[in-house]
Order: C-alpha cells, then sequence, then structure tokens
C-alpha cells in the first residue's frame, strides 16, 4: 500500500492569475502530495493591480456542508493550510475545522493574508485582523509579512529593521499561541531576501535567503507557503522547509523576469517544476 502523504488546503479560486488554490494544487502535488481542496470563493481573476470588473462568487456556504461529508468518510490529513479568507465568518468556519480535523500527529498552517506594504488589502477591517489573530492561535506555522506582523501585533510597519528587530517580533509571533512563526519578506541590506523562522519548541531560529530581486510579482507568497506545506508534509526538517521555499520561490521569480510584461499578473512557477521536484528530492 503506498503511504501518499494528504494536505488540504482552505482558500480561493482565481480563475487566472496564478495565486490562491491555482498555485497551491499544481505545487503541492508536484511534490508528490495528494492534494484536497475546500474553495472559499471563486474570482474570474485575481484582485491585483491590472484586473477590473472581475466576478466573485462567495462559496462560505458550502464549507460546512464539505466539513461535515468528510468527517462522515473519516478523512484526515497530515496538513491543513489555509491562505486568503475573504470575511470573519469564514475564519470562524476555518476554526472549527481547525477543531474538527486538527490533530496531534498533524499540522496546521496559516497564511495569515491581512495586506501589503503597510496597508490592509481593500474589504478588511481591525474587527477581522483579530479574528486573524485568534485563528493564529490555533496553527502550528503562521506566515506572515511584515505588513501583517504589524497588524498580528498591533505595532507600527517600519520597513527598516535588523537582525535582532526581527527575532524579537518572531518570539512576540511566537505568544499568540503558534509554535513555528515563519516571516517572510525580510530583506535586511536591500541585497538579500528570504524568511525566518523561530521554533519555540527549542527556542531555535532558522533562515533561508536568496538574491532580492527590487520589483513586485503576484503570487510569490503563494508560491512560498504552498512549497512550505509540502515540505512540512514530507516531513522535512525546519531548515529544509524553508530552504525548499526560498529557492524555489527566486528560481520564479528569475524565470518570469525575461517574461514579465507578457506575465505580469502572475509568476512563472509551472517553468521551474523540475527544480522543485529536485529540491524534495535532495
Amino acid at each position: 500500500m503506498i503511504d501518499m502523504k494528504k494536505v488540504v488546503s482552505i482558500q480561493d479560486i482565481s480563475c487566472f492569475g496564478k495565486c490562491s488554490l491555482t498555485v497551491a494544487l499544481p505545487i503541492i502535488s508536484a511534490m508528490g502530495i495528494e492534494t484536497a481542496v475546500i474553495p472559499t470563493a471563486v474570482l474570474s481573476t485575481h484582485t491585483g493591480k491590472g484586473f477590473e470588473n472581475y466576478t466573485f462568487r462567495d462559496l462560505t456556504g458550502d464549507i460546512p456542508a464539505i466539513a461535515d461529508h468528510w468527517k462522515s468518510m473519516g478523512l484526515q490529513f497530515n496538513g491543513i493550510y489555509t491562505g486568503y479568507l475573504g470575511s470573519i465568518e469564514q475564519v470562524g468556519i476555518v476554526s472549527d475545522f481547525f477543531d474538527s480535523f486538527g490533530r496531534e500527529d498533524n499540522f496546521i498552517l496559516v497564511d495569515p493574508v491581512l495586506g501589503d506594504s503597510g496597508s490592509l488589502y481593500a474589504g478588511f477591517t481591525n474587527e477581522f485582523v483579530a479574528e486573524m489573530r485568534k485563528l493564529c492561535s490555533k496553527a502550528d506555522y503562521i506566515l506572515p509579512n511584515m505588513t501583517e506582523v504589524s497588524f498580528l501585533l498591533d505595532i507600527p510597519y517600519t520597513e527598516v529593521y535588523d537582525e535582532d528587530y526581527v527575532k524579537d517580533i518572531l518570539k512576540k509571533l511566537s505568544e499568540l499561541g503558534c509554535r513555528v512563526p515563519v516571516m517572510t519578506g525580510v530583506c535586511y541590506d536591500g541585497v538579500r531576501q528570504g524568511a525566518v523562522a523561530y521554533d519555540s519548541a527549542n527556542d531555535r531560529y532558522y533562515s533561508s535567503f536568496g538574491r532580492n530581486v527590487d520589483r513586485h510579482f503576484h503570487g510569490t507568497g503563494d508560491i512560498f507557503s504552498s512549497v512550505f506545506t509540502g515540505a512540512a508534509a514530507l516531513g522535512k526538517p525546519l531548515q529544509k522547509c524553508l530552504d525548499i521555499a526560498v529557492n524555489y520561490t527566486y528560481d520564479c521569480i528569475e524565470a518570469t523576469i525575461p517574461h514579465f510584461e507578457e506575465t505580469w499578473y502572475g509568476s512563472c512557477f509551472e517553468l521551474c517544476i523540475e527544480n522543485l521536484i529536485k529540491y524534495v528530492k535532495e
């Protein structure tokens, strides 16, 4: 009998634009992991700059029924991974899902999608942030960027920081209740960018960096989170999870640069799948 790892990802489907489930499903599957999905909404495109008049269908009401059906089947997962959640109601439903499907021998990973560049995404409020903070308390891993850190901890947003500041922030994030906070988009000197993690169980820090590319690429956060989730599901140690996620995300950025005018809406992760498979086997 094949011992195949299973992960469920709970986030929206942007039908065009290379983000959310259209990134998570192919990437985690390419890592040799069975990937189930619970779509929270269906959009014609993602909502980033360049797309207007997109369609949106809210699937909040479908999530509890899917969860109940899965419970009746006795389904179990090695990992539960959440991305963009569109409302306070969805956060509450996902919290209940954690209670139903979380176990001692699996992990919960929350990518607390709240905002970027110091601002919340459209439609999010301080009340939403408070509920996301509660959801993070149930996670084993959380993967915020600096903007999301500032809202989760209710501290001023800054783009100027050093290693000691990041370490202090990570400890404070762990006090929310998660075991391993991972800060993404960390860049100390403008030359290298990557991620830093803190494992509160052994009071150790881990980091991985690649070359900083001073340009915005849609979907790189979803790429990083999806790869990290897959590596964790495969039982890779924390340092290896960071290395695989950072290296693959950087590969995707490098592959996108020559095609940026045509693929401004998303990163060319498809061109680098062979690299991902190689990293997993190393």
